[in-house]
């Protein structure tokens, strides 16, 4: 079960008019309650409408843009990122990432800050993603960007997969 911001609902989302303005979208909550489910949803539906999206896992996508720097290619790899309509990053604060891996991620995100829209499912609250990336003041840059065109949809409830498990 999702909360829905006051001035969005299910309808806006589908429509993807965020991903038209460029707004981002963070799917936020505890552990199986479907958030990557909804992002992978979300850049299926704009696959649908012929958007090109890019769905990414956080740890992955540190690693791409670590390679393309080491192969002297970090801007071409950039460019083909932000080639898509919705950029979908998922699990962003699952592992910590050095400040080397920080600062790709921040270029990521500043490149694609009112370009296109970022959609960005997690578990961790924003206040601690200083604590992962190492770097309290790039976190911070971060949330300012996201929160200035975008809107947060939190998960609750019990977990999918715990509700579904054949270990009961």
């Amino acid at each position: 079960m999702a909360s829905f911001p006051a001035d969005r609902g299910r309808e806006q989302l589908e429509s993807l008019e965020f991903v038209d303005r460029a707004e981002d979208l963070v799917l936020y909550g505890d552990v199986g309650r479907g958030k990557t489910h909804l992002a992978i949803a979300i850049g299926m539906l704009a696959c649908q409408r012929m958007i090109p999206a890019r769905f990414l896992a956080a740890s992955s996508l540190v690693m791409r843009l670590r390679k393309a720097k080491d192969d002297n290619r970090l801007d071409a790899e950039l460019k083909s990122i932000g080639g898509a309509g919705p950029v979908i990053i998922d699990e962003p604060g699952h592992l910590p990432i050095d400040i080397d891996g920080a600062r790709l991620l921040f270029q990521a995100g500043a490149d694609s800050y009112e370009t296109r829209s970022v959609t960005s499912a997690s578990n961790l609250e924003s206040g601690r993603w200083g604590d992962v990336s190492g770097d309290g003041d790039m976190a911070a840059a971060v949330i300012d960007r996201i929160v200035h065109h975008g809107r947060i949809l939190r998960f609750h409830g019990e977990s999918h997969r715990n509700k579904h498990s054949l270990m009961k």
